[in-house]
């Protein structure tokens, strides 16, 4: 009985996946043309098949299928962000990458987890879990910004870059809070960072070294190595490379899954382009995944457990902490008030935050629900507002920077003319 129900789930979980991506690919046109989201279709779709409407999709968020997603989620999205690393970062314009990855990230974490503290009865573990969960940023809730080829070059890339790299950097803090939250006996900090960081951070090394050694630069087994033979190499590296951390000593295998594609991208940029060139299809179809599953697994009355509390963290994440966060960490930069002001506003809360949460609620902390509740609610906000927001906001900021350029080479003509 327990069996055939559980196959009649399964078929009614494939089935309704697979026309959703039907019609994603139907409508993804119009939605790329539009201020309608791709993303914002497919959760409104999870909230109305799931506990929040007529229930067809039902999933126990401690199950083993959830579990199971959020991992092979991670792994990819992380694996697919560790590559990006040498892509970009070796570019002249990292400096504001790094800035906000470095600045922007722990003050974001910090101002949520302060409202959090004082706006619910949350203690300071679970405040600041749920500041890392909301501190990652999302690139595909703001594709027109970052591939609007109008939007100054440097913006695109630092909000590119941010959003590929923070996954991976917020990574330790979440899994950190989580096991403090958890754990009933006192959490020991330095024992995390020996087993669950340095294991995964040197096992994530040597796996990613490995794989740059394995794989022939140019003829194998007597035929040329394909594109298609390298990107299959690159996802049997990541997945390799977190069941290698997890083995006894028992590291963390989706930092060791991050690490490995940032030395297997340094030392081997063919297989990085191959992936690159090739994952596409399979993220989108494991985002869109995510993006139902996480729709399906809330009511309206878990995302507004907290009230008005909970809409005050939503509205200080989004207009409050990213933004004092951006403004503070690019203070004696290159940019002026209106970059700064878009680039503290494209800060969108997505699929990181989603798969993070979904890991929390797998390992389940006393307040697991409460934490991922206001998180939903962040994130369901974000889809909806920077879904309608990226087309007009990309135009804008392209006529903000054609105005200062025009201005700056009226402002060069004038010194000319005065010499």
């Amino acid at each position: 009985m327990l069996a055939a129900a559980s196959a009649d789930t399964l078929n009614n979980t494939l089935a309704i996946l697979g026309a959703l991506l039907v019609l994603g690919a139907l409508i993804a046109g119009y939605a790329h043309r539009s201020f309608v989201s791709l993303t914002a279709v497919f959760v409104a779709a999870g909230l109305v098949l799931g506990e929040a409407g007529f229930e067809v999709l039902e999933f126990d968020e401690r199950s083993g299928f959830v579990a199971a997603l959020a991992t092979v989620a991670l792994v990819l999205i992380l694996f697919r962000d560790g590559l990006e690393v040498e892509a970009e970062m070796l570019q002249t314009a990292w400096r504001l990458p790094f800035r906000k990855l470095v600045l922007a990230m722990p003050l974001t974490c910090g101002i949520v987890a302060v409202a959090a503290h004082a706006l619910t009865d949350l203690d300071w573990t679970e405040s600041f879990l749920l500041g890392a969960l909301l501190s990652p940023t999302d690139p595909v809730l703001s594709s027109s910004v970052v591939t609007n080829p109008r939007v100054p070059r440097v913006i695109r890339h630092s909000l590119n870059l941010e959003s590929g790299l923070n996954d991976g950097l917020a990574l330790p803090a979440v899994l950190a809070f989580t096991a403090a939250a958890a754990s009933e006996s006192e959490f020991v900090w330095w024992e995390f960072v020996l087993q669950d960081v340095t294991i995964g951070f040197a096992t994530g090394a040597l796996t990613g070294l490995a794989g740059s050694y394995l794989m022939p630069r140019g003829r194998a087994l007597g035929s040329e190595v394909s594109p298609h033979q390298k990107a299959m190499f690159g996802l049997g590296i990541a997945f390799a490379a977190y069941g290698a951390a997890v083995l006894p000593p028992e590291g963390n295998g989706l930092i060791s899954t991050f690490v490995a594609a940032i030395v297997l991208g340094i030392r081997r940029p063919d297989i990085r382009t191959s992936f690159e060139g090739r994952s596409e299809d399979i993220l989108e179809v494991v985002k869109l995944g995510v993006f139902v599953v996480f729709g399906s697994l809330f009511t309206i009355d878990e995302l507004f457990a907290d009230g008005w509390a909970a809409v005050a963290i939503v509205a200080i994440t989004l207009l409050v902490a990213r933004p004092v966060a951006v403004f503070a960490s690019l203070v004696r930069t290159d940019t002026d008030l209106g970059a700064r002001a878009f680039m503290s506003w494209f800060g969108p809360k997505g699929v990181a935050t989603m798969t993070f949460a979904l890991l929390v609620l797998v390992e389940n902390p006393p307040a697991a629900e409460q934490v991922t509740g206001i998180a939903a609610l962040a994130v369901l906000t974000s889809i909806f507002a920077h879904g309608l927001t990226d087309h007009p906001g990309a135009e804008w900021m392209a006529r903000h920077a054609e105005r200062a350029e025009s201005a700056s080479s009226r402002q060069s003509g004038e010194r000319v003319r005065l010499r």
